[in-house]
């Protein structure tokens, strides 16, 4: 019996040398897990594709033309003083880069549930290694980016050497999310199945195929709580030229930094249970 005054201490047997408190400090050391996660998606994503990284192009390009057709033809809908797929095509390989992490994360724990329940590492190693493997695709994208900027003689100056702040931005929008999803997936099963759904509305609540500028005062600044405005507009800057974001991406940015750090305290406090209920 325990004790009177005394509280009970949680105690989790972990492998010598890996750190728990810090979670920055674990993937740190959890880094060749991470990359073996991550290859092994890749080589699972490409096995026996005859068409292969064509495939990853081929979304952007379908989506950007329909888009041409119904926001820019049809709608009138502006591109902020540049051509409108090249427009479209930037908001669209930024968005495929965030919804194919949040997707993948989303079920990674339950899928390698054999691995959560019988051996110790890092759980946020998990969510952490599906931001790579689209990060090739986004690669890849950014090259028919480059090629459609040449073709229409966009150039974007000294502002291109601000695309690694928006890379970060977007990594760090991607995995706040990742790490909620990741982490709730496994109590509720019904969360991979409302993915989907969710990601698909999300897109059209982001300016992907359209303006943030449309808004204007409050309404705007209300809108940049999705973090997807912020990046987006920042990559535009960089990427294209377009008008700086302003207190819009001031606010973006907040957001995602909020979700970001409430998905870390949330997910170290679930991850304690995961082999208990996974």
């Amino acid at each position: 019996m325990q004790p009177a005054g005394l509280t009970e201490r949680w105690t989790e047997n972990t492998v010598t040398g890996v750190s728990r408190g810090r979670p920055w400090t674990a993937l740190w050391q959890a880094r060749e897990l991470i990359g073996y996660l991550a290859l092994r998606d890749l080589r699972l994503r490409y096995r026996q594709a005859v068409l292969g990284v064509i495939w990853v192009l081929a979304q952007p390009i379908a989506s950007v033309a329909i888009f041409t057709v119904v926001f820019s033809r049809l709608a009138g809908v502006g591109s902020e003083g540049v051509p409108y797929p090249l427009f479209a095509l930037v908001g669209m390989v930024t968005w495929t880069y965030f919804s194919g992490t949040v997707a993948s994360a989303s079920t990674v724990l339950v899928n390698n549930a054999s691995l959560v329940t019988k051996v110790y590492f890092p759980r946020m190693a998990a969510p952490a290694a599906s931001l790579l493997p689209p990060g090739i695709d986004l690669v890849m994208s950014l090259v028919l980016v480059g090629a459609l900027a040449a073709w229409f003689g966009v150039f974007s100056g000294v502002r291109l050497l601000a695309a690694p702040f928006w890379l970060l931005l977007l990594l760090v929008s991607a995995f706040g999310v990742s790490l909620w999803l990741a982490a709730l997936n496994v109590r509720y099963r019904d969360i991979q199945h409302a993915v989907a759904p969710v990601l698909q509305l999300w897109l059209f609540a982001s300016p992907v195929a359209y303006p943030a500028t449309l808004l204007s005062g409050w309404k705007e600044l209300v809108y940049a709580v999705n973090p997807m405005v912020g990046v987006i507009g920042l990559g535009r800057w960089a990427l294209l030229g377009t008008p700086w974001p302003g207190w819009s991406l001031m606010v973006s940015a907040g957001s995602a930094a909020l979700v970001l750090i409430s998905g870390l305290v949330y997910f170290s406090r679930a991850q304690r249970s995961f082999a208990d209920v996974i």
